[in-house]
């Protein structure tokens, strides 16, 4: 999904189409270079002292990954960007509150996560089976060999697998279907699903476990 959005520094809400936000200088000493961590904290800062440019270069920098978070729960490309949009607008609102608990993309995420589930259960939808599709199941093909050779029967057996994968997601209850969304297909650290999903780091460990031995167990008769 090719999105442009931004929020207009009069308006203060998202629009598509919009040009991509004018970067925000930060002031660092010779020689020192600043994390991704460490620019979203300064923007952060920005935004709470009063400059809306500042939140412009937030959204460009996670606005893919914020729709594609959405895109999972919400299906139709056009209630997607709406959603996403909704999900920055309470960002911005919210952010005078934010104290840095947790890296602002943890933060981000989890307002992103809730504002589809919300939007799903206001029109009285039920959430995705799975929330994945077949390129995220082709990334549980554990074995090797079978990407050696692009054989028929390698290629027959990538499809049932990925099949597999799919299936066995749609049988996870949903906490363990987003903690292993959220740390295998979205790259999250255990710390941070944690956060989105507000749980302890333990629960996050287990649930994780559990999904991905429900797995296994289905792949295990595929892989020999």
């Amino acid at each position: 999904m090719a999105l442009r959005i931004t929020v207009p520094v009069a308006q203060e809400q998202l629009a598509p189409g919009a040009p991509a936000p004018r970067a925000v200088p930060f002031a660092v000493g010779a020689g020192q270079t600043l994390s991704g961590a460490q620019v979203d904290q300064a923007l952060v800062a920005r935004v709470q002292a009063g400059d809306k440019q500042a939140f412009n270069v937030l959204v460009q920098k996670y606005q893919h990954k914020l729709c594609k978070l959405v895109s999972r729960y919400v299906r139709d490309q056009t209630e997607a960007l709406d959603v996403a949009q909704e999900a920055f607008i309470r960002a911005y609102r919210a952010l005078p509150k934010f104290r840095g608990d947790s890296s602002f993309y943890t933060w981000l995420y989890r307002i992103g996560l809730n504002t589809a589930k919300n939007h799903l259960v206001a029109r009285r939808r039920r959430l995705p089976d799975s929330g994945i599709d077949a390129q995220d199941a082709q990334r549980y093909d554990f074995d090797p060999r079978l990407n050696d050779h692009d054989t028929p029967e390698a290629l027959a057996i990538r499809e049932e697998i990925e099949r597999a994968v799919l299936s066995a997601m749609e049988e996870l209850s949903e906490d363990l279907r987003t903690a292993i969304i959220l740390h295998e297909l979205e790259g999250q650290s255990y710390e941070e699903v944690a956060a989105v999903m507000a749980c302890p780091m333990g629960t996050v460990r287990s649930r994780i476990y559990r999904a991905r031995k429900a797995i296994d167990e289905r792949l295990r008769p595929l892989l020999g």
